[in-house]
């Protein structure tokens, strides 16, 4: 597996895990995912990924500033996204 494809794997985790704070309210938790999301999309050589996946990239900074739900169902989504994509 590429060093790419392993830092999205990483990045769908804690895209995962962010989502299933914020849905069960663990906010403080939930943020700290997010934050580690966003570092591990600043790892990803965006010159070596498909124009679908740095699309996506390009999207996730939008849910710093969403209310709790919607980072919870946003998350989740990218987080799947970025599952199928690796597993192409």
């Amino acid at each position: 597996m590429s060093k790419d494809k392993i830092i999205l794997s990483s990045l769908a985790m804690d895209l995962k895990r962010a989502a299933l704070g914020y849905h069960n309210n663990s906010n403080r938790m939930a943020d700290r995912f997010l934050q580690e999301a966003m570092k591990r999309k600043r790892e990803i050589n965006v010159k070596k990924i498909s124009p679908n996946i740095k699309k996506i990239l390009g999207k996730l900074d939008h849910l710093i500033n969403e209310d709790n739900l919607s980072k919870a169902e946003d998350a989740l989504m990218y987080s799947t996204l970025f599952q199928n994509a690796i597993g192409q």
